[in-house]
């Protein structure tokens, strides 16, 4: 009896000892805020992810023989990924605009890849079959990926338009077809690079991509241990009605009843009290209403329902102190001269609180004019958007320090594992696809670096190849530390500011090629993280490697020859594109953030506005901030201790309010608060709830209001030239009463008489 009961307490030491050596495998190397170790256990032993939200959203089995490249998946594809990208290049120039997201495509498709199957013969075209069978959810995703890898505006087209309506500048389509292809593709060759580190492991859930995960599965009724023992309505009835219930509800905050979107509530109270606009209002001011009613407002900065609440708070936090606190100490002691300016704008503003117009301050090649500006005036900044520009300098700097102090480890040990040594049981079931071939990423990066040198050099753009290499290597350097933090906290930190200073000091007076140093620094990471996240969500969805290369690299070709198409249509059709008195909305926000950065960093010059002596100087030390805050953290008793003090994610509070402007309180506080309602609350006391419907409900959310927002333009204020009921539901009090204030109108705490001007008498 004795031998049996040893021999048995073997064993289970043995299968102890197993798990926890698999459990150790699986665990990232650092301290990881969304890892619950009970919860790992429970992973590992089902043979499944070591994370709870990853369960709860993606399947741990694969049959692959399920169709995937078919002739219905590519047709469908390539039209999707000219009608998607097309609309939303349309809605860009459009004040306020609609983004026709990816979830539109993935709810549009289902049906139609459906009748496809159930209607069309089974015919052959050189051999491939037209209609391979009943509508695989393989061929939805691959679908989906070609309509959303371009659904955005390309960057580039920005520099396109900027060069425009700022400069004067129209090239012809060669120089724009070129310049949008290198922008959006050079980045796509270190994604072989990226994935070993960024999809593979585990620990890179990659959020966003199980909002998507949990609707693919949730159309095609996929069933598995992931989502609980949650009783209740299924999760493909749950989203109908909450699809149904958004798409409804959006027609009050999205027409009929728009001061729901804007709820600045207190500001209706004190319309003309400028202090009380400016701390309360939704337009120019902070947002201390708190609430909106309005989805497209809470998800505008990305889905609360997706990010996990750790780094919701860590960004909560950034807000709070750096715009609810700081940025009122500084405006209300006129520091930088803020108190003549709106507290909160997007714009720049000469010294008499009139827009700055740069055309006063150029040569007629668009160079900086000395004399000329010594003439006219400073560029002043609203406070938000200077401490804006302050956090941006923090973020890069908490980036690499925090990169070197906690993912090192992680780094190194996934320099040396190959996929099928990987701890995960999606990474293993990936193993048996055929990988992309190294020279498929370098052909990419010959070519488009072939045409970016033709753009740069055969046009007048006065940038030099060799700061084209430096962007090119500041781009692949910051890959993998900041595909790291999106990946766990589904925060970007964008490059945009730290190539507009390297390339404003080296060639300062140069707005183009300013711009074009920012692009290929930035969107090159961008796009190479957005090629990473699809090939997460291909890792997920278990689709063939090659076949998600080539529609990627397909798809936005296509996407961006589309949106260069409409882009030259509209300013060829449209009377005063990009005026702010534009008569049906297509006054350009995006072109004009984009444009006062090519007066700050390319005409004017980061020397003029953040050196030594200049208006601006304090918010370049931002960047010593996170090196100290850093630096004491360390002095725990270790860096991956689960103190608060290493929880808190400082490239996160630095980086998080990046959206900042055009974003505005309105997106930030009313999304903290209800990510801390689910992502928090009802995950902790119903984690079964929310194991089952969170993810559903964020897509469900998320679609409803992307077909209610196009069906509200086309039906009621696209046609007609906007007139249906101008002068009756569009007039009414609850769609002005917003419009109707000091913050709607942006009033400055100090008003300046005729001839008066404000800030230094001379200036260089």
């Amino acid at each position: 009896m004795s031998d049996t009961k040893s021999v048995n307490e073997k064993g289970v030491d043995e299968q102890t000892v197993a798990i926890e050596a698999t459990l150790e495998a699986a665990l990232p190397e650092f301290d990881d805020p969304n890892i619950d170790k009970d919860a790992a256990v429970q992973g590992i032993l089902e043979d499944d992810s070591p994370y709870a939200e990853v369960r709860s959203a993606v399947a741990n089995t694969d049959d692959p023989d399920i169709p995937v490249s078919t002739i219905r998946s590519w047709f469908l594809g390539i039209v999707w990924a000219i009608v998607i990208p097309g609309l939303n290049q349309f809605f860009y120039f459009r004040y306020p605009s609609v983004t026709v997201s990816g979830i539109v495509a993935q709810l549009l498709v289902f049906p139609i890849g459906r009748a496809w199957a159930k209607f069309l013969p089974n015919w052959k075209i050189f051999g491939v079959p037209l209609n391979p069978g009943p509508f695989s959810i393989k061929e939805h995703v691959l679908i989906t990926i070609m309509a959303t890898v371009g659904y955005q505006s390309a960057y580039a087209t920005d520099i396109v338009a900027v060069q425009r309506v700022y400069y004067g500048q129209i090239y012809n389509f060669s120089y724009k077809w070129m310049l949008v292809m290198s922008t959006q593709l050079i980045g796509f060759s270190i994604g072989g690079i990226a994935r070993r580190f960024l999809v593979q492991p585990p620990s890179m859930i990659w959020p966003t991509n199980l909002v998507t995960c949990a609707l693919f599965n949730t159309l095609h009724a996929q069933t598995y241990a992931g989502i609980g023992v949650r009783g209740g309505i299924s999760r493909e009835r749950f989203f109908l009605f909450a699809f149904l219930g958004s798409t409804v509800w959006y027609l009050f905050p999205g027409y009929i009843f728009t001061a729901l979107s804007y709820f600045s509530w207190v500001c209706w109270i004190a319309p003309n009290n400028v202090p009380v606009n400016q701390m309360f209002g939704y337009v120019h001011g902070l947002g201390m209403s708190l609430i909106t009613f309005d989805w497209a407002q809470i998800a505008y900065i990305g889905s609360p329902l997706a990010t996990p609440w750790w780094a919701e708070a860590n960004i909560a936090v950034g807000f709070t102190f750096f715009f609810w606190i700081l940025t009122p100490i500084i405006y209300y002691t006129n520091t930088w001269n803020s108190a003549y300016l709106p507290i909160s704008s997007r714009t720049s503003f000469d010294n008499t609180g009139a827009a700055y117009n740069v055309t006063r301050i150029v040569n007629p090649d668009s160079t900086f004019n000395q004399e000329a500006y010594s003439a006219y005036s400073p560029l002043f900044l609203s406070t938000t958007f200077a401490i804006a520009y302050g956090l941006s300098f923090a973020s890069i700097t908490a980036t690499l320090t925090h990169a070197f102090l906690y993912f090192r480890k992680q780094i190194w040990t996934q320099a040396r594992r190959s996929m099928h040594e990987q701890p995960d049981i999606h990474a293993r079931l990936m193993s048996r696809y055929a990988q992309v071939p190294q020279w498929w990423y370098i052909g990419i990066f010959l070519t488009m670096f072939a045409f970016s040198v033709i753009t740069i050099e055969v046009w007048q753009t006065k940038f030099p190849v060799q700061y084209l290499i430096l962007a090119l290597v500041i781009s692949f350097f910051y890959i993998i530390p900041i595909g790291m933090i999106q990946a766990i906290t589904n925060q970007q930190v964008g490059l945009n500011v730290v190539t507009e200073l390297i390339i404003g000091y080296a060639l300062p007076g140069r707005p183009v090629a300013m711009m074009l140093f920012k692009t290929y620094g930035y969107i090159t990471m961008a796009q190479a993280l957005q090629f990473t996240s699809d090939f997460k969500l291909g890792h997920y969805m278990k689709i063939p490697p090659r076949a998600m290369f080539l529609a990627q690299v397909i798809a936005t070709v296509i996407a961006g020859t589309v949106q260069l198409g409409v882009q030259s249509w509209m300013f060829t059709n449209i009377p005063e594109l990009c005026s702010p008195d534009q008569k049906d909305g297509f006054i350009c926000p995006g072109t004009e953030v984009f444009g006062t950065a090519s007066i700050i960093w390319g005409v004017i010059g980061p020397a003029r506005q953040f050196s030594k002596g200049q208006i601006y100087y304090g918010n370049s030390l931002f960047c010593l901030v996170p090196c100290a805050l850093l630096t004491i953290c360390t002095t725990q008793p270790s860096p991956s201790s689960s103190s608060s003090a290493s929880s808190a994610r400082f490239p996160v509070i630095f980086s998080g309010t990046g959206y900042i402007p055009p974003a505005s309180a309105v997106n930030y506080v009313p999304w903290a608060i209800v990510g801390f309602i689910f992502q928090y609350a009802i995950r902790r006391r119903h984690f079964s709830w929310w194991t089952k419907y969170n993810y559903v409900l964020s897509a469900a959310m998320d679609s409803g209001v992307a077909v209610s927002a196009v069906l509200i333009f086309f039906i009621l204020q696209y046609p007609k030239n906007g007139t249906i009921g101008l002068n009756t539901i569009q007039s009414w009090w609850g769609n002005s009463v917003y419009i109707n204030t000091a913050d709607a109108a942006g009033t400055p705490m100090k008003l300046l008489g005729d001839g008066e001007y404000f800030g230094p008498r001379t200036w260089q």
